[in-house]
């Protein structure tokens, strides 16, 4: 196989000295010695404070490896596919770091990275520098586009995402509140982070959004992730009468925030955060006060999709998941699954997979059906990326443990609702 040459890689990191964790290593076989090789990378938030986004990665990478067991036949051409997945330990910097060491490193031909833009832009950033090809997903597409200082019309050469829009959880957020009325006094909680900041925008994030749709919103400004004290947000957020909370945050962040607010007297009766509410771990450290918090859902068992890399629907694919590891199922798993369903279809595609260039080409000019719904880049909001459903979810207790209702699917009644919204007590 044709390596491309270190020299300008290594070049953009002269004199970097990192002690790099050795990276989980998973080879598909096949009986063929002459058998060409194609190497992914594949970057995830395995320890810290994000690390609930890739509880189910080794699940999932096996499963992945699993199916790539035969080889994938491009023109004619068997080829083995090998995964080198490493942690970036929640961290931005690390994670550029172990992107620069698979791509300089262990020369990977794709790279594949998920799980917000702590993860996906630095990542991203070092795909495009040393144009190596890059699919991401799970992170709102304006936080991956903007926050990587891309530009309307022009967009990358070589990194692709797929993922919802913060118009999406906006739209989905909206058309569950109106199911009810307690009033229009909104608290935002947007912590000085891609995320936070890409919601918190006074333009294009929630704050226009709530005021156009007749919310009025109390935004105390951004607050530094992993603060100790919201005492001062939650006295502005009483003092203005507010019944709902929103706003995007990490879990620590949350689970700081919302016992605090009991401790203080402040009680909403919605409460709505995207990230920090997504997994059923979070939920159930908050014990009863978990009960009736709302969030976007991404992805679940009850969403109408399949794979096309194994055939097996999303109910499917989380009672395998369950039933091998004892623990329910998360969001992520799906978007995880998705990103490989796209590197085997591009691998098929591409006119030559020695050529980054024709690669590139494959994934841009992808159309298919996943797990987490259609891929297509022609049908992007903007260069680069293309969108998935989005509807909204409630956690309800259900006997001695919670389930993730969908509670609101405004624009997507593809995706069955299978509860109701409930105030909080």
């Amino acid at each position: 196989m044709n390596k491309r040459s270190p020299w300008t890689r290594r070049g953009f990191l002269a004199g970097a000295s990192t002690t790099l964790a050795a990276p989980a290593i998973l080879t598909s076989t096949r009986a063929y010695a002459q058998t060409r090789t194609l190497r992914v990378g594949h970057v995830s938030p395995q320890t810290g404070p994000l690390a609930a986004f890739a509880e189910a990665d080794e699940y999932i990478l096996q499963g992945v490896v699993d199916a790539f067991a035969g080889g994938i036949e491009n023109n004619g051409t068997a080829w083995n596919i090998e995964v080198i997945s490493k942690d970036s330990q929640s961290n931005p910097n690390r994670a550029a770091e172990v992107a620069a060491d698979l791509i300089l490193d262990d020369e990977v031909d794709i790279i594949v990275a998920a799980s917000t833009p702590d993860t996906v832009n630095p990542v991203a950033d070092q795909a495009e520098i040393n144009e190596v090809p890059c699919i991401s997903t799970d992170c709102p597409w304006q936080p991956y586009f903007f926050g990587r200082n891309g530009v309307p019309g022009e967009g990358f050469q070589n990194t692709y995402h797929f993922f919802f829009g913060i118009e999406d959880w906006i739209g989905a957020t909206l058309g569950m509140w109106s199911q009810v009325d307690v009033g229009t006094q909104v608290a935002g909680m947007f912590p000085n982070d891609a995320d936070g900041n890409a919601f918190g925008d006074a333009q294009n994030g929630l704050p226009p959004a709530m005021t156009a749709a007749g919310y009025n919103i109390t935004d105390p400004g951004r607050y530094q992730p992993l603060t100790d004290d919201f005492s001062n947000q939650i006295a502005a957020f009483k003092e203005a009468g507010c019944t709902i909370v929103t706003g995007n945050m990490i879990p620590p962040d949350f689970a700081t925030f919302w016992g605090q607010c009991a401790q203080q007297g402040f009680n909403p009766q919605i409460v709505t955060i995207g990230k920090a509410l997504l997994f059923p771990s979070v939920i159930e450290s908050l014990g009863d006060r978990g009960d009736g918090l709302t969030t976007e859902v991404w992805w679940s068992p009850d969403h109408p999709y399949s794979s096309s890399l194994t055939g097996v629907s999303a109910r499917e694919l989380t009672n395998g998941y369950t039933s091998s590891t004892g623990r329910p199922w998360t969001q992520p798993i799906g978007f995880k699954h998705a990103l490989f369903e796209v590197v085997a279809d591009v691998v098929r595609r591409a006119e030559d997979l020695e050529d980054p260039a024709a690669i590139v080409s494959a994934i841009a000019s992808t159309n298919l059906d996943t797990m987490v719904g259609n891929v297509n880049w022609d049908n992007g909001p903007i260069n680069n990326v293309t969108k998935t459903p989005l509807v909204a979810g409630q956690w309800q207790k259900d006997g001695d443990a919670f389930d993730l209702k969908i509670v609101g699917n405004a624009g997507q009644p593809e995706i069955a609702l299978t509860g109701e919204l409930k105030l909080l007590s």
